[in-house]
């Protein structure tokens, strides 16, 4: 048994088949100086040729799957159109008079040191698609076609090192069961992909490859993140047993889609999704999402090496909020910095970059890039319900410093015609960080509404590094003060008649979701998968004995009492409605 990352629900068996990651033998050699500007036309036209490969397999997607899947593969088409890329491939072609295959190899090989510092698995992801789109420039160069998935003969299931987009893309969905993979995260390509070809699939499994041969079978649990190698007899038949439990269970909570997110006793909660980009929308509205509650948009900063224009913006804010109106959108600005610091903004490293320029205090210093995404999302807000929110602001000053750029950016787009919606943008803030917590009732005073970022909440307000497995113990999601602090955020938005929501894991976890409308939070912002079977545990709680709950939890004085206190009341509950009708 092996274990993974669940990147796609379901179960899948069936026998192996290994697609081999390409090795190339690629001869180095010194060009002569004549033959610079020859050998950097031949690396251009590998560019222009792959190009015009990965705009036919996005028109191909878009047409087989879906608008959101094919998005995915603009993050190619930016490599390859990123001057920074191009450039410094071309710089090295002509300063040591390379052959563009060694040059591109050559920038290749300096990613792993670019990207060591990164600990967000989004940004790993994207560092991916880097790779593979160079790759495929390899391809064109040495001309040699791609390995494809598309004529498949038998039911096979996909064991791989890693499948790039174009690979799920091109593959039978008829013949491929699932796939298997030794690297990737939840976020990665491959993971969307699978998620939307509803194929079963466990990611980051480290050395599958090494560990299987091909036509051996094997199990894919994709809600657990297990494979089993070489199954007995009685385990096939024991997971073909929960294979058909599970499209049971699918079905029924599909049936909620429909249906009021509210308690027994007539509590009505928001139900919104947390996406990273516009791919992600049409899985958000298939799960039934009540609206975007938080739109990441550092994704857009993060795909290639130069800063996105307005108009790029504005398409990618356009077609989420079209495809979730008469719902809202709630865009991020930029979060920058800590685990996210690579981008193409000048950046310098820092001994503590969790607490250092990053997020609305990188906004508020870059005031023109914070200008060009506010014009962006101002003008996207003609085309549905948009909202923004400034993350992780510690202070007064910061929202009133960031509500000024706001209007002064209204202004501008104003007085050169711009056409804006005659209701004001509505504006929240990230609540984060301790300060703003303890703040809560002045920042109340300022904006429309409040989100709990409980990740870093957590995280500041118990000095403890969530990545670090050395003290990852000491994050306690019902440690006294952050309950403390989550009730002293929702008291005084209500006070001054705001809504609070949260987005962090607290609320994709069933218990502490429980905790979190028992503190009167009104809206949830979870993964799009999450947010049916999150639908189906609240449909079968009673708001008022949560409230009972969540009173004698805040008198407790540990985690672990105020952790089996839930367990006692609610865990049983909560288990016995998933496994129910």
């Amino acid at each position: 048994m092996l274990k993974g990352i669940p990147a796609s629900s379901g179960i899948a068996i069936g026998e192996v088949y290994i697609l081999e990651k390409e090795t190339f033998c690629i001869l180095e050699y010194r060009i002569k100086k004549e033959e610079i500007e020859t050998e950097i036309r031949r690396f251009k036209e590998a560019v222009e040729e792959t190009k015009k490969q990965i705009a036919e397999i996005k028109e191909k997607v878009k047409k087989k799957i879906g608008k959101r899947e094919a998005y995915i593969f603009q993050t190619y088409l930016n490599v390859l159109e990123d001057p920074l890329f191009i450039g410094e491939i071309v710089k090295k072609i002509k300063e040591e008079r390379l052959n563009a295959e060694t040059a591109i190899r050559e920038i290749c090989k300096s990613f792993p040191h670019r990207f060591k510092l990164v600990q967000s698995e989004f940004i790993q992801e994207r560092f991916r698609d880097v790779e593979d789109a160079a790759e495929r420039v390899l391809h064109n160069l040495l001309k040699r076609p791609m390995l494809s998935l598309s004529h498949l003969e038998e039911e096979i299931i996909v064991v791989a090192y890693d499948l790039a987009p174009s690979d799920t893309a091109s593959m039978d969905k008829k013949k491929v069961l699932g796939f298997a993979t030794d690297v990737g995260g939840r976020t990665s390509h491959t993971a969307i992909m699978a998620r939307a070809l509803e194929i079963p699939a466990v990611v980051g499994l480290r050395e599958i490859t090494k560990k299987v041969k091909p036509g051996a079978t094997i199990v894919i649990d994709g809600d657990k993140g297990h494979v089993l190698i070489n199954p007995t007899y009685t385990q096939i038949k024991r997971y073909q047993e929960r294979k058909k439990r599970f499209l049971i269970y699918r079905k029924k909570l599909e049936s909620l889609k429909s249906l009021p997110c509210q308690s027994l006793d007539g509590r009505e909660i928001e139900l919104a999704a947390n996406i990273a980009g516009p791919e992600e929308v049409d899985l958000a509205i298939r799960n039934g999402a009540e609206g975007i509650g938080l739109y990441r948009t550092e994704y857009l900063y993060m795909n290639k090496t130069s800063l996105p224009s307005e108009e790029e913006q504005l398409e990618a804010y356009r077609t989420v909020a079209e495809k979730v109106n008469p719902h809202s959108v709630i865009i991020r600005t930029l979060d920058i910095g800590g685990d996210k610091f690579l981008s193409p903004l000048p950046l310098p490293e820092e001994i503590n970059p969790f607490m250092g320029q990053r997020a609305i205090r990188l906004s508020l210093e870059m005031v023109d890039v914070f200008k060009t995404q506010l014009r962006a999302i101002l003008r996207a807000s003609q085309y549905g319900k948009v909202k923004v929110m400034f993350p992780m602001v510690s202070s007064l000053e910061e929202v009133q410093k960031a509500k000024k750029i706001l209007f002064e950016v209204k202004k501008e787009l104003e007085e050169k015609g711009v056409s804006l919606p005659s209701n004001s943008l509505e504006v929240g803030v990230m609540i984060e960080v301790p300060s703003a917590a303890i703040m809560a009732d002045v920042l109340s005073k300022e904006v429309d509404f409040f989100s709990l970022g409980t990740n870093d909440l957590i995280q500041y307000t118990l000095a403890v590094d969530r990545v670090n497995e050395r003290v990852a113990y000491l994050y306690q999601p019902f440690h006294p003060s952050i309950l403390r602090l989550i009730d002293n955020v929702v008291k005084a938005a209500h006070r001054e008649n705001i809504w609070v929501g949260a987005c962090g894991e607290m609320a994709s976890d069933l218990l502490g979701m429980a905790v979190l409308l028992g503190l009167g939070i009104d809206e949830l912002s979870v993964a799009p998968t999450s947010i049916l079977e999150i639908k189906k545990v609240i449909r079968q709680l009673n708001w008022e004995e949560l409230q009972k709950i969540t009173t004698h939890l805040l008198k407790l004085s540990t985690s672990q009492q105020a952790r089996r206190y839930l367990e006692s009341k609610l865990g049983k509950k909560i288990r016995k409605t998933l496994k129910g009708d």
